[in-house]
């Protein structure tokens, strides 16, 4: 089992509607950058855990825990041309953004902000302290394991 992180906008797509939504799952669409797209079609497995992570909000910070619970999904939004993901050179037949199916698994308390993180020598080599624009990321097993000792999941 490998460990993610996903980036989401609350105001968009909050951890909380991923726990209010119906079996507590949702499609993880709408992304449309080519190496996060890859990540998930290509290295998220079913079963993997995933840190929900809240950005471009006044404090930034992994929220949540979810679970993939599917993989290798063709994202719908890319055939909605009333979707602001509308791809028209995807087809059916050849759909250029694949997605994942995500389940929630526990809230975080305290969230882990990232000023905390940033601060927190263990976690230097994160990738999101790093290269934070990707909205799908890896993170170590260690790096797991060290958020997850700072906080308690509800």
């Amino acid at each position: 089992m490998k460990h993610w992180l996903l980036k989401s906008e609350p105001d968009t797509f909050s951890y909380s509607h991923l726990a209010t939504a119906p079996d507590r799952r949702t499609v993880w669409d709408g992304v449309r950058n080519y190496q996060a797209r890859n990540i998930l079609r290509d290295e998220i497995c079913q079963g993997d855990l995933i840190f929900f992570y809240h950005s471009s909000c006044k404090q930034p910070a992994i929220v949540g825990i979810c679970r993939a619970t599917r993989t290798g999904i063709a994202d719908p939004s890319q055939f909605d041309p009333a979707s602001p993901y509308f791809d028209p050179k995807s087809s059916a037949d050849n759909p250029r953004w694949i997605t994942i199916e995500v389940e929630a698994v526990n809230a975080l308390h305290p969230a882990i902000t990232l000023k905390q993180m940033r601060t927190d020598s263990a976690l230097q080599d994160m990738a999101l302290l790093n290269r934070s624009r990707l909205s799908v990321q890896p993170v170590s097993d260690q790096e797991w394991q060290h958020i997850m000792s700072l906080t308690r999941s509800v």
